[in-house]
This record gives C-alpha cells, structure tokens and sequence, in this order.
C-alpha cells in the first residue's frame, strides 16, 4: 500500500487528494439541487411531482409499438429448429469454447468431444450425469465416463474462460449493436427450490414462503450476454455481490454503468462503485422516499428542503480518507473479494469509522443519483429495460434448467456453482446462436426489399426459445454444424413479408 502511495499509483478512479475530491462534490451537489429546485418550481420536471409534500414519479410506460412484437413473433417463424444438442456443437464450431475444458492436472484437451458436451448439457439441464448417461443413445457414453471427464475437465475456472469465449464472440457480431454498446449491464438473482438433505448454503427466505431455495446471481450485458454468474444464499441481499460479477469476469467487456433493482442498493455499494469508476444505476421501488443528504451551503429554503436529511459528515470521510482508498484498492486488485468485505462492512456495529464514512461517500453519490434520476425520464426508462432484459434471462434459464422439477439437488457449494455455471454457458450459447440467426433473417428481407425501421430491431430479444427443442433425444452429430460463413437454411421460401 506505502509503495503505490508514493508512486501514485492507487487504482481507483478518483483524485486520491480528499480536498479536491470533496470540494468537486461539493460543487457538483450544489449545482444539481439548485438545477432540480428550479426546475420543480417551474413544473419542468417530466414525470414528477410534489402531492401533499410528497415526490410522486410517474411509472414509466412502455414505448414499445405493437408492430414492433408482430415483427419480433414473424422474425422468429423464419429461424430453423433446432435442438439444444445441436446448438451447442454449432456455438462451439463458431467459438472453439471447448478448448477452454483442459485437464486439471496435464492441461490436455478432452480426447471425446461428445463426452465434455453430454457433461456440460447435463448441469446446464439439471439432468444429472446419471439420467444423462441413461439418456445417450450410444452403450458407451457410460456414466463412469461421464463422472471421469467431470471430475478432471469441469470447473468454475474451465466454465469462465468458455462463457468468456461465447460472450466475446457475440459482441462482435454486428447485430448486437442494436440492442447496446457492451458498457452497460444489469444484474438480477433467480431463485430455485432446494430439494434433498440440507446443505449449509441453502435457507429459507421468508419472501419466497417456507421451502428451502439457493440463488443465482447473474449479470448480463444491454447486448444480452449472461457474463457472470455464482451462487448466493437465499437470504444474502443481492447487493453483497453487485461488484463481483463487475471485478471478476472474464470476458472483453468493459462495463461503465450498472442496473440493479431495490434488492441490489445499499449505500455502500454507491460509494464503492463511485471508487472504482462504475456509474452505479438502481431503480429503488421507495426512491421517492428517500432523504436527500446535503453539505453546508445547500439551500435548505427550496422546494426540495422537505426531503433533505442528515447532512455529510464530511470531518469522518477525511479521517479515514487513506482507509477508503485502501479499502477500494484491495478490491481492485483482489486482495479480497467484493462480496466479502461488502458482507463484513453490513455486519460491523455502528461505531466502525470505516464502514460509516463510506456509507457517507455512498450517500454523497446517492443524492446525486437521485437528482439526476429526477431529471431524467431517459434514465428512468433505460432502468426498466435494462431489468427487462434480467427478466427474460431468468424466463429462459427456466425453461432450460427443467430437470428434477428445476430444484437444485447438489448439497455442496462447489456442485452447485457447477450447475449454476453450466446453465450460464448454455444460455449464453442460445443467445450467440439467436442472435447470429436473427441478423441473417433480418438481412434476408432486407434484400427482398422489406423496409424494417430500426426501432423495431432495438425491441428484438435474442431470448426466444420456441423454435429450439429442449428435451426429447440427446443425439451428439459433431459433423451436422453449420459455419458462421454458411448457416442453416431459413423455414421458408422467399415469399413477401409486410409489415403492419
């Protein structure tokens, strides 16, 4: 710490001299309540309101055409069917992410593809190597063959780098401009019902009823590319692991700005991502409710004053400036984990300095969240589907992890984080090989002279699974895959295609 003190070195993306850094604040907070004050005065503020000396915003309404479904719906009837199996082999032959499953102790490639492939689809489906190897129509994909190559060639470590492999593939893909630029993303958790004996991971969330459960905590890219995925406690609040899927990925993307819903913020988590450079974006269902937290020399007569609470302790930031950058740092560079010390910092007792200061820098990028939330119908709006696009991961993930009645039956963490990761790796695949298909549907009638406006492909989910067969046989044909250079055939002839 000393030396990257002195060589000026600290990785945060702040000035690191705390007067500069707070009188920047200071100014930017003045000028934000003065702008939001005056804007209230003058009714300017699209979709908020001062009732009964109450903030009332207005729910955001969708934008999206009815055309713009009917499109969606007719696009998909163009892509082939296909079964899950073959869309596997077809992503790898594009992507090589199979490579990436090396033997934990020589580094050797698996000799039998279809045995790393019938593994990884038996923790992506919930099936279990031993219904698996039931399943394979061949007598020698045994199940001890199976549990050889999962025990040597399966790991959080080799499912990383593959998931990296696929998600880096797709941003490269034309169409996946449409829908963002890869530096905005999402997070969201999805539950599932634990069955079996219990394992130390698993707890009852009273929101959720009685019934045992685990969650998986999945970031994903405005592109919608699933790039991070682990395993949490049921009861943990999603907002201990916001920044682990932002600090520890793999992949190429380079994440500026980040969505959550309420379960995702806490003050700590403002002031950590305002640290390390991420613009942290949550769509808090009580934000109206929230105290707006000033410094000396706000204008406490204005019409906002009703909703002003603690002032900064900005005396406690300063003293224990070096422990917040320190703090930032360790999680930079991984010397401990996000999730780890966002967990020690909600269970220290009020009196840790550390933890209170931070939650007053966090507080500081709150408010300005808040104020900036308010002028900013854009920003209320992108929330919402960003989160959407969270929603239709978890609706596909369903309907992949379908097996054992889509409970999780593995009693350890490690099994757990396997399955949670197979069926990131086989979601993101889906989404690469929708998303290849949809652009050549969409260029083959724009060659046919059909004009489709853009608004249209911005509204297009590569999320849609109707056309893809995910149960029934697991037949392996590792000669059947289409390139990328020559795809599968369309389902239908050209013919004219109108738009309502």
């Amino acid at each position: 710490w000393q030396i990257l003190c002195d060589n000026n070195e600290i990785p945060v993306a702040i000035t690191t001299d705390f007067t500069t850094y707070i009188e920047q604040r200071q100014e930017l907070l003045f000028e934000q309540f003065d702008k939001v004050s005056d804007l209230l005065a003058t009714d300017k503020l699209p979709g908020v309101a001062i009732e009964n000396e109450k903030l009332v915003i207005s729910p955001v309404i969708s934008n999206m055409p009815d055309a713009a479904t009917q499109f969606g719906d007719r696009i998909y009837n163009l892509l082939p069917r296909i079964k899950l199996t073959e869309i596997l082999v077809e992503v790898d032959s594009w992507t090589g992410f199979t490579k990436h499953f090396t033997h934990l102790q020589t580094g050797e490639l698996a000799s039998n593809k279809i045995i790393l492939l019938s593994t990884i689809l038996a923790d992506a489906i919930n099936l279990g190597l031993v219904k698996m190897a039931e399943a394979l129509p061949s007598p020698d994909l045994t199940f001890e063959r199976l549990a050889w190559v999962d025990d040597w060639y399966i790991r959080d470590e080799t499912y990383s780098k593959a998931l990296a492999e696929i998600i880096n593939f797709h941003t490269k893909i034309p169409f996946s401009a449409y829908w963002g630029d890869g530096k905005t993303s999402s997070s969201d958790g999805q539950r599932f019902k634990a069955a079996g004996p219990k394992s130390f991971n698993e707890e009852i969330n009273a929101k959720y009823g009685t019934d045992r459960s685990v969650t998986f905590y999945t970031h994903i890219s405005d592109q919608y590319g699933p790039f991070h995925t682990n395993v949490i406690y049921a009861t943990d609040r999603d907002a201990t692991h916001v920044l682990d899927g932002l600090m520890y990925h793999e992949t190429d993307l380079k994440i500026e700005e980040h969505f959550t819903d309420t379960n995702g913020f806490t003050d700590h988590v403002f002031g950590i991502c305002h640290l390390l450079g991420f613009r942290f974006c949550p769509r808090m269902r009580d934000l109206a409710s929230k105290k707006l937290h000033f410094f000396d020399g706000v204008n406490q007569n204005s019409l906002l004053s009703p909703f002003l609470g603690e002032k900064i302790n900005v005396k406690l930031i300063a003293a224990c400036w070096d422990d917040i950058l320190r703090l930032a740092t360790s999680v930079s560079i991984g010397t401990v984990t996000a999730s780890l010390i966002m967990r020690k910092l909600a269970s220290y007792p009020r009196q840790n300095k550390l933890a209170i200061a931070l939650r007053e820098v966090g507080r500081i990028e709150r408010t300005l969240f808040t104020l900036y939330w308010l002028q900013s119908p854009q920003l209320r709006r992108k929330a919402t589907s960003e989160l959407n696009k969270g929603e239709l991961k978890n609706s596909l993930s369903r309907a992949v992890f379908f097996h054992r009645l889509g409970e999780v039956r593995d009693r350890s963490f490690e099994d757990q984080s396997i399955r949670a990761s197979g069926l990131n790796l086989a979601v993101a695949a889906i989404v690469l090989w929708n998303t290849v298909y949809l652009e050549n549907a969409v260029n083959l009638l724009k060659s046919e002279g059909v004009i489709i406006p853009e608004e249209y492909l911005q509204h297009l989910s590569p999320m849609g699974w109707e056309h893809i067969n995910l149960t029934g046989d697991y037949i392996w044909n590792l000669k059947s895959a289409s390139s990328i250079d020559n795809l599968r055939p369309l389902r239908r002839k050209k013919t004219n295609f109108k738009l309502s």
